[in-house]
């Protein structure tokens, strides 16, 4: 007895340790979604602030409506054509059956990127502009296999003399399949639809490559939010499992009674959204410029207020990185103004991809600070305006770092005493940048000696000090205080600073990279005097001090500059690092044969 009464308080233990794995993650980030400050780890106090600025943020709820009319019109039309393919399957010969059966199979193996990079290609290909509808067409694609895998087996456990008999009863070909072949399939079909619904509404990576044009469904919205220190992200998310979950018990608790008047409001809202649908995809004959930036890099009210004021349509994009942003250009997507950064505007100009800006409508021009022109990858900033400048530095908690050890520079990232305690950037050109420097190299050298030098260097900093390769999410695990260091850009250092007063930042006298992204006119622009106002409108002193406000990044312009380090980052350092440093540089464009070189090797240090 007393066995017995063990076991089952192990096996409920069990339970409790199962669910609060799968769930605790979810009650966390619910929690904090109701936090009063940015902070994803840190729980200041309670306020709707992220909810409010769900509900009034545009992006977020175009987004949430593109992915529900997508994942609606997916999966409608995937269902029907994977059912009708499964019943036709059931009457083919045993080859085509065969043959069909493996070729559908090979959507649902394929990687994700496989697809969506051939997706990509063929849409370019049959020059089919990217946008809603390619989107609409990928997730129709990749979701009809999921049906016909759904379906099919239902189908094969069907008596083949069913339908032949309802005929001989007086039904049409069209009845039998309507009222006896398609009931006795439901439980197949609607698997089919809600794992149709599911992949669609939750895709990420083919719906990045597809689309275009401005539009973007919650994942891709979500994933340019992560760039930045975001709770928004927790508002959106509490709010999609809430409705599941009411979703969820109604469907539950009152099945009968909701029948007939869910199929109602299912009709009524697929109608809704179909006219809904249409009717924005009107647009007026207004002036349009395709604006091209990082992820989470502009405040969008001044988007919203440059419509406004230009009785103008901007069709707003973003890219996770320059080489994303490279390879969507390759693949035919137009735009007419881009903000990469420095060593991809080299890129572009070689290749002749952009053309010259016309100076003498920056009214803003003479705003500019001039360290931050006349840099040696557009000389003379023919073709580039400075939109956000910087360098990359070390953050270091002064409660645990040694004042006197800043004076090896880069070395500290070596010292072991900070061993399990530092986070490095985890960025190839980055990490290879401060080896570099550190043996007093350039950061741009093409020596394959001295190259072989800097990946030993950070191949033994990895053995002998356990560091944890970062992205942007160091700026919340410095801000909590989880390690003693961080390699980061300045701008993330000035928001952490702000938020944890105990941290300090410094740039190593060895010299460090100093970088600038900035806004050029493509080859393909369309109207130049538009793109070229939209220029001089991010250079106004309200406009830039609003953008800087929301990025947190050093602006070019001086006197926002000077004003935000006394308003906003009082007596914080990494708000106004030292450009033009001596032994500063900035990324060079690197031939393919030297990129592939860093790259191996690169991959080599990640995979140790």
């Amino acid at each position: 007895m007393q066995d017995s009464r063990s076991k089952k308080a192990l096996y409920i233990i069990y339970i409790a340790c199962l669910f609060a794995f799968f769930y605790l993650p979810i009650v966390v980030m619910m929690v904090f979604s109701f936090n009063s400050s940015k902070s994803l780890t840190s729980m200041t106090g309670f306020s709707l602030r992220w909810y409010e600025r769900l509900i009034t943020d545009g992006s977020i709820m175009r987004a949430v409506y593109v992915s529900l009319t997508i994942a609606i019109f997916a999966t409608f039309i995937s269902t029907v054509l994977g059912t009708i393919t499964a019943i036709g399957l059931s009457k083919s010969r045993k080859i085509v059956k065969d043959v069909v059966l493996n070729v559908n199979n090979i959507p649902i193996m394929n990687p994700d990127i496989v697809t969506a990079i051939s997706l990509m290609i063929l849409f370019s290909s049959a020059m089919i502009a990217k946008g809603y509808m390619t989107m609409l067409l990928a997730h129709i694609a990749f979701c009809t296999p999921y049906v016909i895998t759904s379906v099919y087996p239902k189908v094969r456990q069907l008596d083949p003399s069913i339908a032949d008999a309802a005929m001989d009863l007086g039904a049409t070909p069209f009845e039998a399949l309507m009222k006896v072949i398609i009931p006795m399939l439901k439980d197949g079909i609607y698997a089919g639809i809600l794992l149709a619904f599911t992949m669609s509404f939750d895709d990420f990576v083919i719906s990045y490559f597809v689309t275009g044009n401005g539009v973007e469904n919650i994942s891709i919205v979500v994933y340019n939010m992560t760039k930045r220190t975001n709770p928004t992200i927790n508002a959106l998310s509490t709010i999609v499992i809430l409705v599941i979950a009411i979703l969820i018990i109604l469907s539950k608790i009152m099945p009968a009674m909701l029948k007939n008047t869910i199929r109602k409001i299912v009709i009524v809202g697929f109608i809704l959204v179909l006219g809904l649908t249409i009717f924005s995809g009107i647009r007026g004959h207004e002036k349009t410029l395709r604006v091209f930036n990082a992820g989470e890099y502009i405040d969008p009210e001044l988007v919203t207020k440059f419509e406004e004021e230009y009785d103008c349509s901007v069709i707003y994009e973003t890219f996770d990185s320059n080489e994303s942003m490279y390879t969507k250009l390759m693949s035919g997507s137009q735009y007419d103004i881009l903000i990469p950064s420095d060593y991809m505007i080299e890129r572009l100009i070689k290749e002749d991809m952009l053309q010259p800006v016309d100076w003498s409508l920056i009214t803003n021009k003479d705003e500019l600070d001039p360290e931050n022109l006349d840099y040696a990858y557009d000389p003379g900033n023919k073709y580039s305006v400075p939109y956000f400048v910087g360098t990359v530095g070390i953050l270091y908690d002064k409660n645990k770092v040694d004042e006197a050890d800043l004076k090896d520079g880069w070395e500290l990232l070596r010292n072991e005493k900070y061993a399990g305690d530092i986070y490095m950037y985890d960025s190839e050109r980055d990490s290879f940048m401060i080896a570099l420097k550190a043996l007093g190299y350039s950061m741009n050298t093409t020596s394959k000696k001295e190259i072989d030098e800097a990946y030993e260097w950070l191949l033994e900093q990895k053995k002998d000090m356990d560091v944890v390769y970062a992205g942007d999410d160091v700026m919340d695990n410095m801000i909590a205080g989880n390690k003693a260091i961080a390699v980061v850009y300045s701008g993330d250092g000035a928001y952490i600073m702000a938020e944890n007063e105990d941290l300090g930042y410094f740039e190593p006298e060895e010299g460090t990279n100093e970088w600038c992204d900035a806004m050029v006119l493509t080859k393909d622009c369309t109207d130049k005097e538009l793109a070229e106002a939209f220029m001089d409108y991010m250079l106004e002193y309200d406009n830039v001090y609003q953008n800087s406000l929301f990025i947190g990044y050093t602006t070019p312009v001086v006197k926002v500059r000077e004003d935000f380090k006394v308003q906003e980052y009082d007596g914080i350092n990494a708000y106004t690092p030292e450009f033009g440093a001596l032994n500063n540089e900035m990324f060079r464009y690197q031939d393919k044969k030297t990129k592939q070189y860093y790259s191996d090797l690169w991959t080599k240090i990640k995979a140790y």
